[in-house]
């Protein structure tokens, strides 16, 4: 009767647990709502294979959170480093915080937006009588805690993106107008998409995706079939098709709810970090930071699989993720195929294993 309450009241959503096919980019999602930390996801392929329907679904299938009352940065109660500014003095005035729970909720990025619409606006006089209460919230504040949504990112104008991405490193948004600085907490899920046929993202901030999947749409007759039905037996009674699915989904929101509880205990070896410094270097990929998204998704997919230990294939699968879009060599060679990911990863295991058998 919960259920079926609910979705009188909302817009019925598909559930993730009963979308066809599309794994690797079912697991990416997953692992970034159990870490956000990863950093951005970024969605490569055709238009129609269900790339936003997936993502709602995602939203749809984690447990709602506390969230403060009246709060326009939907801060957690029970987390005083990442508060602002305002629930924070409440807090050391000696003031109750009273909270709510709110469900997940995707926030899109149209765009037409505005950079004043993604960061927020700032009155400089009212700012300097009033702080953060002159603040005009923007696109990141609605975001805190929630997931952002970027459709078509590669058209998007550079500054808007960066904006974005140096909120999803840092989680927290900085405004600056005329020597006035607020800042607010940003820390959400950021999924953004792109038809490469309708242009690229400059490869600097292709880079600050912290992992990447392609998509294509399904080719197996069968498993296309299966998705017209589905889909058919959902438009025609999505409350009973939800009941249906309501075992799997449950199923799978307590995993990512372990994978959580368990993703601080997470350890991995020496051995498998220089794996990992070995494969990239092999690779030839630019910078430092693929190295570090591999170790953190991998211990990810380990609190996933409901291991405290990375295991080898985490980091292959981690790998997989980290690497297909990065540049390498300065920027003279493309993204390494999975292919050549296979490849390199089996030569920077045989050399790591004779520099721990020496």
């Amino acid at each position: 009767m919960v259920e079926k309450a609910a979705i009188m009241r909302e817009r019925p959503i598909f559930p993730f647990a009963a979308f066809v096919d599309q794994e690797p980019l079912k697991q990416a999602l997953i692992l970034l709502a159990i870490n956000p930390k990863i950093g951005g996801l970024l969605i490569m392929g055709e238009k129609g294979t269900g790339k936003s329907a997936l993502v709602r679904a995602l939203a749809d299938l984690l447990p709602p959170i506390k969230v403060v009352k009246d709060c326009p940065f939907n801060d957690d109660p029970d987390d005083i480093v990442n508060m602002c500014d305002i629930c924070r003095e409440r807090l050391e005035k000696g003031e109750s915080l009273e909270y709510e729970l709110r469900k997940m909720s995707v926030v899109t990025l149209p765009l037409s937006a505005s950079i004043d619409a993604v960061v927020g606006t700032l009155d400089i006089e009212k700012v300097l009588r009033e702080g953060l209460k002159a603040f005009q919230p923007g696109l990141l504040a609605r975001a805190n805690r929630q997931i952002l949504y970027i459709d078509e990112v590669n058209l998007l104008p550079d500054h808007i993106v960066d904006a974005i991405l140096d909120a999803a490193a840092l989680g927290w948004n900085y405004v600056e107008r005329e020597g006035v600085s607020i800042s607010h907490p940003s820390r959400f899920i950021l999924v953004g998409t792109m038809n490469p046929e309708e242009g690229e993202l400059r490869p600097q901030l292709l880079d600050r995706f912290a992992i990447s999947v392609k998509v294509r749409g399904v080719s197996n007759e069968e498993l296309r079939a299966e998705i017209i039905k589905r889909n058919m037996e959902f438009i025609q009674d999505p409350i009973s098709f939800r009941e249906r699915w309501r075992e799997e989904q449950d199923a799978l929101r307590e995993r990512i709810k372990k994978a959580r509880e368990i993703l601080s205990s997470v350890e991995i070896s020496d051995e498998f970090i220089l794996l990992i410094a070995e494969l990239c270097k092999t690779l030839r990929v630019d910078g430092h930071r693929p190295d570090i998204v591999i170790a953190i998704t991998a211990k990810t997919i380990a609190a996933y699989e409901g291991r405290t230990e990375v295991i080898q294939d985490d980091i292959v699968k981690a790998a997989r993720l980290a690497l297909g879009h990065r540049t390498r060599n300065l920027g003279s060679l493309g993204p390494p195929t999975i292919a050549e990911i296979d490849k390199a990863f089996e030569q920077a295991v045989k050399k790591i294993k004779k520099f721990f058998r020496a």
